[in-house]
């Protein structure tokens, strides 16, 4: 496991680089966002850990960047003593991958970080394989029980995005800002290519992929057995 850290606290840094590094994983670290993107950018990471509250660019202000300017999913762990569900919203629409607050368990830490690293090593791969589906980025083609699907540009991109995100849900907000950026369409236009996925993805067979989470998002469902 390799690991970005960005936490202006110096006590919680050490304590973190010194516990990570202990288990034999590699930390880069850095107390400041600037900082933090400038290794961001240099390198490729399993996990980023970012605090919330830094001294120069606010920790949602990171994340927002390095998910649209980098090339790989980079899963994003928040680490803030921000409890509210306002400001986990906020982080996970961002595009923040998981949240935790402050004080926390330094072993609970390392399982999120685990099964984060995990996902990332699934994406690293030219080709996703959940259950009946199968996704290959480069040649932005899919398919399912074998048969090619027909999907358009967009509704490719979107089921990749859920793909990588599997099996957590991706909200609204985190699919039009990878989508469109911070000049999005109204809302309308994504219901028209989750609709145009859903026909490709799930109308030709028994069984649905694509579910919809009220007030949340969307996640896929799959059988991986």
């Amino acid at each position: 496991m390799k690991l970005l850290l960005i936490e202006d606290n110096t006590t919680i840094a050490g304590q973190l680089v010194t516990f990570f590094e202990g288990l034999g994983w590699a930390v880069d670290y850095a107390d400041t966002g600037e900082r933090g993107l400038a290794l961001a950018r240099g390198g490729v990471f399993d996990v980023l850990l970012l605090d919330l509250n830094l001294p120069d660019i606010d920790g949602l202000e990171v994340c927002r960047t390095l998910k649209a300017e980098l090339d790989y999913n980079l899963p994003v762990l928040m680490l803030t003593a921000r409890d509210a569900f306002a400001d986990k919203a906020s982080g996970y629409g961002e595009g923040a991958d998981d949240y935790v607050t402050k004080p926390f368990d330094l072993r609970e830490l390392r399982l999120r970080c685990e099964a984060l690293g995990r996902r990332h090593a699934l994406h690293k791969t030219s080709e996703i394989y959940l259950g009946e589906l199968t996704l290959a980025a480069k040649s932005q083609e899919a398919w399912r029980n074998d048969v090619p699907l027909k999907l358009t540009q967009v509704g490719f991109r979107i089921l990749l995005l859920l793909a990588e995100a599997y099996p957590e849900a991706v909200t609204r907000s985190q699919l039009m800002h990878h989508l469109w950026g911070d000049d999005p369409p109204d809302s309308d236009a994504l219901r028209s290519h989750i609709y145009s996925l859903r026909n490709a993805l799930d109308k030709p067979f028994s069984t649905s992929m694509l579910k919809t989470l009220p007030n949340i998002g969307y996640r896929l469902v799959c059988d991986e057995s």
